[in-house]
Parts: structure tokens; sequence; C-alpha cells
């Protein structure tokens, strides 16, 4: 697969995302209403809108950013090093501005794809909405606006794993388990983030979990072209 691309033009990532408060009685009332309406064929009966509060952060427009993971290969023919590199903040318009730029200054020709596992279903979009609502003019990587399929540089790992079967879902927790690669998830998974963020107040924690999340993806896309996974000694989180 990395025969058509040239790894050195893949800039990876992974986002990590948290309700946009941290509870429900912290919404607004009209919030809280659009939150319930929004969730009542998720829910179902089974849960109160307050009790599916804590899956909140899935979506963009009751969640927020916490951290981008970015990864990207220096240098790949004689040598290999791959550089990890966060964008986290509290304000989450600044870690976007962040991320913008570095699109923007490093990413941004035509050449350039971004990866990411299920980034066409949640990470991409998710960014964009966020720019949107936080008022940053989307970089051109993001904006899909006019854009023909083959036009849009992504790459998607699950969408390479499906194989044209659009009904097969695999975790990338599942895809590192059964293709060898060391797994991303031996501190927290995706499901503790908003815990370790509101009561932990440990976004540090999440950082690195989010970088690798970020490695894995990398990892993946060498084991999907049948390339040697990357050593420790190749990485470097800058």
């Amino acid at each position: 697969m990395l025969k058509k691309i040239n790894p050195k033009n893949i800039l990876f990532l992974d986002i990590e995302t948290v309700p946009e408060t941290e509870s429900f009685k912290d919404l607004s009332e009209i919030k809280q209403q659009l939150f319930t309406e929004k969730t009542k064929y998720q829910r179902k009966e089974e849960f109160t809108a307050e009790d599916f509060y804590e899956r909140a952060g899935i979506w963009a427009e009751f969640g927020k950013i916490i951290c981008i993971s970015v990864g990207f290969f220096s240098s790949f023919e004689k040598t290999r090093t791959f550089r990890i590199k966060s964008f986290f903040d509290t304000d989450e318009k600044q870690l976007l501005l962040n991320f913008k730029n570095l699109l923007e200054d490093y990413f941004s020709e035509p050449k350039h794809v971004l990866c990411a596992h299920n980034g066409k279903e949640f990470d991409f979009p998710y960014i964009a909405r966020r720019m949107i609502i936080n008022r940053v003019n989307l970089p051109e990587k993001l904006n899909l606006f006019g854009k023909k399929p083959w036009e849009v540089s992504h790459i998607d790992t699950l969408d390479l794993w499906k194989f044209g079967d659009y009904k097969h879902y695999t975790s990338l927790n599942l895809l590192t388990n059964i293709l060898g690669i060391p797994s991303p998830k031996e501190d927290i998974s995706g499901s503790q983030v908003a815990q370790v963020y509101y009561q932990e107040k440990n976004l540090n924690r999440i950082v690195k979990y989010c970088e690798k999340d970020t490695l894995a993806v990398a990892q993946l896309l060498l084991r999907f072209s049948n390339l040697d996974l990357l050593e420790e000694t190749e990485i470097v989180i800058i």
C-alpha cells in the first residue's frame, strides 16, 4: 500500500474527546433538551439522557477535543525516524489553531495525506466541526466542499481493512492484536478518557494514550504493506 504514497507525505493522527461539560446538569436547559432529543434513539428506554451523557464526547455538537496527536516519518529510506507531536490545551480553540498551523505550514501540498483509524467517520469530520464551532477557518485538507472522492487526501486504515465490506467494523485494539502490533490500550481505553480528564484531571495521561494510538495507526499501515514495524529506537516524541 505504501508503494503508491511516499510515507514521508503522510500525517498520521488521532484525537481524544470528552463531553463539553463535566456533567449533564452543567449544560444549559436548551442544550439538555437538544441532547435528549439527539440521543433518544440510541438510548431507547434503557437510559435517561443524564445517564447517557458520559458518551456525549462522541458527538462534535456536545463534545470537545482535548488532544490531537500527530506522527510523521522524517526519514524512511536507509533509516527510519518517526516523530510524534501532540497538541493539547484546556483552550480548545488554541489547540485547533495550533493543529491548523501545522497542516498549513508542513502538510498542505496535494501530495500530502492525512491518515487515521475510522478517520472518515470520526476524526476528520469531528475536527472540522469543532473548527467551525470555534470560528477557525478550515484548512484545505479538511475542507471537502466541492471535492470529488478521489480529490480527498485522506487515508482510513479501517477502510483499508474492510476491503469493500461496508458492514464491517474492526476496532484499532482488535486490529493491533491480530496483526502482532503492541496494544495502544495498555493504560486506559477511550471510555475512560472523560473520567481521567474531569475527575483525575490528568491530561498528560490522556496525551500519552493518544500518542500510542497515533503510533498504532502508523504501525497498521506498515503492517498492511508487509513492512517491518517501528522499533522504539526509531520513534521520537517531540
